[in-house]
C-alpha cells in the first residue's frame, strides 16, 4: 500500500497527530497523511489528505524519505515530504484525537506508528536542515 506523510517542520518543532480510537494503530502518533489513491501523484494525495483531515492547506516542499514497513501481513510504502502550512495551522482533525507541535528531541518520547519510525531518527540526525 502506498501512503504518504507531510514532515511540517518549524523551528525545532515538527507537526504529529495522535490516531482516533476508530481507526487503524490507534492510540499511536504519526505524521498524518494518508492512501494515495489510483492516478493521483504522492504530492496531490497529501494535499488531499491534509485538508480532508485537517481542514488547512499545505505546500509540499520536498521529498524527505521513503521505506516500506511491513506491518501485519502488509507492506506499507510510506512516502514523506518536507511540507509547511502556510495559511493557516491545523487545530483539530477529523481522524485524531490529538494534534500537535513536538520538539523534534523529543519524538522518541512518543509511541509512533511502525511505518513513521525512520522519519523520527532522519529527524533527529537533523537531515531535514540539509539541502
Amino acid at each position: 500500500m502506498h501512503v504518504v506523510a507531510a514532515v511540517a517542520v518549524r523551528g525545532d518543532l515538527v507537526f504529529a497527530a495522535k490516531r482516533a480510537a476508530h481507526k487503524s494503530a490507534p492510540g499511536k502518533w504519526e505524521f498524518p497523511g494518508g492512501k494515495v489513491d489510483a492516478g493521483e501523484t504522492p504530492d496531490d494525495a497529501l494535499i488531499r489528505e491534509i485538508y480532508e483531515e485537517f481542514g488547512v492547506p499545505i505546500r509540499v516542499l520536498k521529498p524527505f524519505h521513503r521505506c516500506t514497513t511491513v506491518v501485519g501481513a502488509q507492506g506499507i510504502d510510506l512516502d514523506s515530504y518536507l511540507c509547511s502550512f502556510d495559511l493557516e495551522n491545523p487545530l483539530s482533525s477529523s481522524d485524531h484525537d490529538e494534534i500537535s507541535w513536538i520538539e523534534i528531541q523529543n519524538l522518541q518520547h512518543y509511541d509512533f506508528a511502525a511505518p513513521d519510525i525512520p522519519i523520527i531518527g532522519k529527524l533527529l540526525a537533523g537531515e531535514h536542515l540539509h539541502g
